[in-house]
């Protein structure tokens, strides 16, 4: 009688352990800028600015310094982007463990009482002589004993197939390219003369550049002109009020930050007598609404930074620069607008 009693009693504590076990394993310039006031050993000095995806490309000028466009990490250039990780509902007794440790609790006790019963009713029948019956009552804890070890094999091969899993491919809880469709994937501007950028190749940033709607005419180049003219004459001015119709907030950050520099050592940068000399379209794109275009511009003027604690004539009254000669500058500017609005100032790169 030790035999039966043995098994029945590691099936029961299996059954009723089972729930606790599973309860506990379930549960981030160099060169000068606007006017050469940029470049004068301020903390906005340098190439400056925002050029949507292309921040930091390697156009061949000197790259970005400071932008708001977050940068690409190392580990993003050139590795392909994880795939999330597909979600599996856990089963009931993970889900629900009280209810399944209560269940387990009172089928221990069902099966606890029907084998030591059944054992003791036969102890009982032993002692007093009685015989009749016994042999059913012997072959139905068998029976019993039996149907629970069926039960349980059952119940081990569907834990066992839950733990695999579905055979069946999981849907992903992130976006795919599908998803977002090959014509806003790795599209690039014709103009650019840049190859398109296949899916996983280049940063998150690169993901969303549909071509341009049209081409940069001449038009556009005039008001590219018409800007260089007024920023440099709103520098000079210190207005920043003209230079916020200009510029983009970001540029506009840059140039406030730049300005009160100059105010702090009592100096001013003036750019007087601009003459335009060339200007060329190096990129035009478009990423979602908004239009971009690089122009490299090259104008002659006189620029030159005077002290406000010195008079015309004084030594020292010319800190930087010839108030009396023309000095040519060349910088690649980037433009932008809004849904064919007009075009803002938004990023200054330095000439190598």
């Amino acid at each position: 009688m030790k035999t039966p009693k043995l098994i029945a009693v590691l099936v029961v504590l299996a059954m009723a352990l089972t729930p606790t076990l599973s309860f506990a394993r379930a549960g981030g310039g160099g060169g000068r800028g606007s006017g050469g006031g940029l470049s004068q050993g301020g903390s906005s000095s340098g190439s400056i600015g925002s050029r949507g995806s292309r921040t930091y490309d390697n156009n061949g000028y000197k790259p970005i310094e400071r932008s708001n466009t977050p940068a690409p990490s190392a580990g993003q250039a050139g590795a392909p982007t994880a795939q999330p990780q597909p979600a599996i509902s856990p089963p009931f007794w993970q889900r629900h463990p009280i209810l399944t440790g209560l269940a387990a609790g009172f089928a221990g006790s069902w099966i606890g009482h029907m084998l030591f019963g059944a054992n003791n009713s036969l102890a009982a029948q032993s002692e007093s002589g009685t015989t009749d019956g016994a042999s059913d009552t012997g072959f139905g804890s068998i029976f019993m004993l039996l149907l629970l070890m069926l039960l349980g094999g059952a119940a081990l091969y569907y834990f066992m197939k839950v733990r695999r899993g579905p055979s069946a491919t999981p849907a992903y809880a992130g976006l795919t390219r599908s998803a977002l469709g090959d014509s806003v994937i790795g599209k690039r501007s014709v103009q650019s003369g840049k190859e398109p950028v296949s899916a996983g190749s280049g940063w998150a940033g690169e993901m969303a550049e549909p071509q341009i709607a049209g081409p940069v005419g001449a038009v556009d180049q005039d008001k590219f002109k018409e800007i260089l003219g007024d920023v440099q004459a709103a520098w000079s001015k210190q207005d920043l009020d003209a230079l916020k119709r200009l510029t983009t907030p970001e540029m506009l950050h840059y140039f406030s930050t730049a300005l009160s520099e100059n105010v702090s050592r009592e100096v001013e940068n003036h750019v007087e007598d601009l003459r335009v000399l060339n200007i060329e379209v190096k990129e035009s794109w478009t990423e979602e609404a908004t239009d971009y275009a690089t122009a490299l511009l090259r104008w002659t003027a006189q620029d030159y930074t005077m002290s406000l604690s010195k008079q015309r004539g004084e030594a020292g009254y010319v800190v930087e620069g010839n108030d009396q000669t023309l000095t040519e500058v060349s910088e690649a500017w980037t433009f932008m607008r809004y849904r064919g609005g007009k075009w803002l100032l938004s990023a200054i790169q330095q000439v190598d």
